[in-house]
């Protein structure tokens, strides 16, 4: 059944603020880094500082290849960038909205008092 109460002009107000389809999509791609815990939580101590993968590993307890398998998906993503030292990688944040994205996603996360 459709239901069909909005006006001509109704419609093509609502139509005229939807952003184009490209532009939904690379939201959508987005919002996907942030749809993984593990992915939450190699951002939150990346806001705090530049960390290596063995840091990152030992700080959050998981092994070395998650690390580094997110952290790829995190730099194709343009999200992180890193810098070598020698052997070592580190790794920090070089999108200037993650830490308003994680703090916003938090803040919904945790329950009204």
């Amino acid at each position: 059944m459709i239901c069909l109460t909005v006006s001509e002009q109704q419609e093509k107000f609502v139509r005229d603020c939807l952003p184009p389809n490209g532009i939904l999509r690379n939201s959508a791609d987005y919002f996907y880094i942030f749809s993984d815990s593990t992915r939450l939580k190699i951002l939150c101590a990346l806001c705090s500082m530049e960390l290596c993968v063995g840091d990152l590993s030992y700080i959050l307890g998981l092994n070395q290849t998650t690390i580094s398998h997110q952290l790829k998906l995190l730099r194709d993503n343009k999200i992180v960038g890193c810098r070598r030292y020698g052997k070592i990688v580190f790794y920090r944040i070089v999108n200037e909205n993650v830490e308003r994205t994680l703090t916003i996603g938090i803040e919904n996360a945790c329950p009204s008092n």
